[in-house]
């Protein structure tokens, strides 16, 4: 799978994320993915929450592991 594919792929996942995040009044937005890793920008509500690290890991990287080969982590920009 090439990057486009997978940059596909990441957005059309991070669109299914949404509105889970939007609930508690945050917002994600992809920024890049390069060499494995998906770049997003935390918005609204998940800016200063405390609980953006657990949000990032158990539930966005987890989800794009898990869905999107070749996919390695997830870094906040």
């Amino acid at each position: 799978m090439d990057n486009k594919e997978i940059e596909e792929q990441v957005k059309e996942i991070i669109q299914k994320i949404r509105p889970y995040i939007n609930r508690d009044g945050g917002d994600i937005k992809f920024v890049k993915y390069d060499e494995g890793i998906v770049y997003v920008q935390m918005l609204g509500a998940c800016v200063g929450c405390a609980a953006i690290d657990t949000t990032l890991t158990d539930g966005v990287e987890a989800i794009l592991l898990e869905e999107v080969p070749g996919i390695i982590g997830v870094e906040q920009v």
